[in-house]
């Protein structure tokens, strides 16, 4: 491999301190032609801050600060690097990469140090995603998780799947190979009682996935109701600042208005979706049309109810609306929650309280929220708690959060469950072997010790120049 080099830290904009990395096989010897300090860098401490002077291409002093050597295999990457800390202003960071460059290093690509780690073992898969993971956190508990992960609590989960598959394939593979040797042959019975296990550990992480996934990326969330029924003032009062217009004049919401915010410990996606409702006004239609496909897209739906509007015989046509939307959404089969706006104001609320029944999807039936006092919201963080659960905080770095590794763990539970199967229906055990290795191969996929190429190149894709 060549040398590496790139801004890690500031870059983009004035900063108090930037970082500069460098790793390669003549990490050390191009580190040496930018770095002044007292002695020679290749002979300073390892693993400790020494002060120099950073120099140029033509060899002037650009800017003085601190710089790190970490001799290999015992580093981030595996292999001798170091790390440049300097003033972050944009233009000195620039010039020293330049006179890393000048030196003999290469830009490193997106990721491309982590990748390093992952190729050198000193990371499995699970942990270089963590790195993305826990650099993308958007909440504590995501960081935590990702934290966690970065320690190798994902692949602790897995190691005993891998390592009882492994006993049963390695040990038919040695009496095949080796008949004359005094190796006791597996027995049906106890390949029934590992397969079971593992087929049984693999069920219950993937039965974590939603967690992580929810950890992960959060909760798109749909805000829907009828026109001026608060859904906007309910998006303002969630976010802590006024982020959608809000009038008295229904219809002011067109098109999509969207923010993240932390409820109950969960990070929401929301969706402000304009009021639901028959138009001819052809720009208010098509957000009532993006409004639909919102609500279809959405994880979770708001269903925002006008707390003061009166019931009475000249509102029958708006309580009609009110009741087909109540069904519509119902119906979705998706969490929802209903919320009556405006409950600083008097007026009546028999509708919803007498017609919306508690479910597994809806399990706080309707709350009554006042965005402009802030009443009620704190019930609405513990329906929101209830609906996505946080979990164990032991489970912290062994939930499965991303698309890939759910595909990998449920390969392997499928070629565990055909492997048991199989040797329930009478089959002789080496018949069973080959969806046990496949298994093995999915899991390997999942930490990398079969991962193919463009699986490896898609993830360290995802990251960010100078990681």
């Amino acid at each position: 491999m060549d040398t590496i080099a790139a801004i890690a830290a500031g870059g983009g904009a004035p900063s108090a301190i930037g970082v500069l990395r460098i790793s390669g096989p003549d990490c050390f010897a191009v580190c040496g032609r930018v770095f002044r300090s007292a002695r020679p860098f290749g002979e300073l401490e390892a693993r400790r801050m020494v002060l120099g002077e950073m120099l140029d291409r033509e060899g002037r002093v650009l800017d003085r600060g601190l710089a790190v050597r970490f001799p290999g295999p015992h580093s981030y990457t595996g292999e001798d690097a170091a790390e440049f800390h300097c003033h972050g202003s944009p233009v000195v960071l620039r010039e020293v990469l330049a006179a890393l460059l000048a030196a003999g290093a290469r830009q490193a690509g997106p990721g491309e140090f982590t990748k390093r780690a992952f190729l050198n073992g000193r990371l499995d898969l699970t942990q270089a995603e963590a790195v993305i993971d826990l650099i993308d956190a958007e909440t504590a508990a995501a960081a935590r998780n990702a934290a966690a992960q970065l320690d190798g609590g994902l692949r602790r989960r897995l190691e005993p799947v891998q390592e009882a598959l492994l006993e049963i394939t390695s040990r038919f593979y040695a009496v095949v190979d080796y008949p004359d040797e005094d190796i006791r042959d597996v027995q049906p019975r106890e390949i029934a009682a590992a397969l079971r296990e593992a087929e049984e550990r693999l069920t219950a992480l993937l039965d974590t996935c939603r967690r992580g996934q929810v950890l992960k990326r959060g909760v798109r969330t749909a805000i829907v109701g009828l026109p001026n029924a608060g859904k906007s003032s309910l998006l303002n009062a969630l976010a802590g600042y006024d982020r959608a217009i809000v009038t008295d004049v229904p219809g002011t919401t067109r098109d999509t208005v969207e923010e993240s915010v932390l409820c109950g410990g969960v990070l929401l996606r929301l969706v402000d979706t304009a009021g639901l409702r028959e138009t001819e006004d052809q720009v208010e239609k098509l957000g009532v049309e993006r409004s639909r496909r919102a609500m279809e897209e959405a994880e979770l739906i708001l269903l925002v109810k006008d707390g003061a509007a009166e019931v009475c015989p000249e509102n029958r046509a708006y309580w009609e609306a009110q009741a087909l939307l109540l069904r519509q959404v119902a119906e979705t089969g998706k969490p929802w929650l209903c919320i009556e706006s405006k409950c600083d104001l008097t007026g009546p609320r028999a509708f919803s309280l007498g017609l919306i029944q508690k479910d597994a999807n809806n399990p706080a039936a309707c709350l009554c929220v006042s965005s402009v006092t802030g009443q009620g919201l704190d019930k609405l963080e513990e329906a929101v708690s209830a609906l996505f659960p946080a979990g164990d905080p032991g489970e912290a770095g062994s939930l499965l959060t991303d698309r890939r590794q759910e595909d990998a763990a449920l390969r392997a539970r499928e070629a565990l469950r055909r492997a048991r199967e199989a040797l329930e229906e009478g089959l002789t055990p080496d018949a069973v072997l080959s969806d046990a290795e496949e298994a093995l191969n999915a899991l390997g996929e999942l930490t990398g010790r079969t991962a193919k190429e463009e699986i490896v190149e898609r993830i360290f894709s995802r990251f960010c120049v100078g990681k």
